[in-house]
């Protein structure tokens, strides 16, 4: 099994695991590039930036896709459980090991875990305490909230 996931600097574990709450809400692509460059351009000015970790989709669909029941279960169960490995993550969950490994991986692409390598072994850690999903209806985003199941 073969991770693509780019190892997190040792700094940014530490800041991570400084923050508590992951936001993760819905926006369109021009609303995405319009919030960067903003911040973008306030810290050029040296000017204070809202420093919350947020996820962000650009349709209900993407998210609920992405964050189904299965997927927040194995979130909670490795907060909760704090899994040595990924096999250990799998037997907790009673899952597959090779489906628990690509839903790991594509929750470390997101921000949504990271892995802590220690020899052959990767423990996945979710570094948040509270996730909170904002849901916005706004015609911006390109759905419509009848969209969301």
């Amino acid at each position: 099994m073969n991770d693509t996931t780019p190892p997190l600097h040792p700094m940014e574990r530490e800041q991570l695991r400084a923050e508590s709450t992951l936001v993760v809400t819905v926006k369109s692509s021009s609303e995405f590039y319009n919030d960067v460059t903003d911040e973008i351009a306030a810290l050029e000015r040296s000017e204070a930036v809202e420093s919350t970790p947020t996820l962000s989709f650009t349709s209900y669909d993407d998210l609920m896709k992405t964050l189904t029941a299965r997927v927040l279960d194995l979130i909670e169960t490795i907060r909760q459980e704090e899994p040595a490995s990924i096999n250990e993550t799998a037997r907790v969950v009673d899952r597959d090991v090779k489906n628990v490994h690509e839903e790991l991986s594509q929750l470390a692409q997101l921000g949504i875990i990271f892995f802590e390598e220690a020899g052959q072994r990767k423990r996945p850690v979710v570094w948040f305490d509270e996730l909170v999903i904002n849901l916005p209806f706004d015609p911006e985003t390109g759905d419509r909230a009848a969209s969301a199941p």
